[in-house]
C-alpha cells in the first residue's frame, strides 16, 4: 500500500474516531470467514461500522483523540467497532457474538472519553437500546396527560356523588 493511501485511511479513521459515540476494540483471531461475515452482517444491521485495520494505522489515527487511551490494546489482530448513533448497539452485538463464539475477544472500548473495560462493555450491553429508551420516555410523557384528564374528570364525579348522597339523606328524612 502506498503512503498516500495510508494517509487517507488514517485521516478517515481519525475523523470517525472524533465523531463516533463509542469505539470498541476486538481480537478476531481464530474466527473463520463465515463467522466474520456473520459478525459484520449483525453489526451492519445494528448500524455499527466494523473494520480490520493495521495497528500502526490505528495508533496514528487515534493520536490526540479519546481513542488514544486504547493504544495499548492495538496489539495482535485488531478490529474496531464504531457506533455513531446508538452507543449500546455494538456492545449488545459484540457481547452476544462473543458468548456464541469464544474466539472473539472484546479487548476494551472508549465512550465519551472514558475507557471501558470488558465488564463495563458487558454492563453497557445490558442497557436498553435507544429505541427502547425513546419508547419508555414517550410512554411516560403520554401517561402524564392521561393522569391529568383522569384527575380533572374525577373531581366533578365526586361532587355529583356527594350531592346525590345528600339528596338521598334528605329524601329519607
Amino acid at each position: 500500500m502506498k503512503l498516500d493511501q495510508k494517509q487517507k485511511i488514517v485521516a478517515s479513521l481519525r475523523e470517525k474516531f472524533e465523531t463516533a459515540q463509542v469505539v470498541i476494540v476486538t481480537d478476531y483471531k481464530g474466527l473463520d470467514v463465515a463467522q466474520m461475515n456473520d459478525l459484520r452482517r449483525k453489526l451492519r444491521e445494528a448500524e455499527v461500522e466494523y473494520q480490520v485495520v493495521k495497528n500502526t494505522m490505528l495508533i496514528r489515527a487515534s493520536q490526540d483523540t479519546d481513542v488514544a487511551q486504547l493504544a495499548d490494546t492495538f496489539k495482535g489482530p485488531s478490529a474496531i467497532a464504531l457506533a455513531f448513533a446508538d452507543p449500546v448497539a455494538p456492545a449488545k452485538v459484540l457481547t452476544q457474538f462473543a458468548k456464541d463464539n469464544d474466539k472473539l475477544e472484546i479487548k476494551a472500548g472508549v465512550m465519551n472519553g472514558k475507557l471501558l473495560d470488558l465488564s463495563a462493555i458487558t454492563a453497557l450491553s445490558k442497557l436498553p437500546s435507544r429505541e427502547e429508551l425513546l419508547a419508555q420516555v414517550l410512554a411516560a410523557m403520554n401517561a402524564v396527560p392521561q393522569s391529568l384528564v383522569s384527575a380533572l374528570a374525577d373531581a366533578p364525579r365526586r361532587l355529583v356523588n356527594v350531592l346525590n348522597a345528600v339528596k338521598d339523606q334528605k329524601e329519607a328524612a
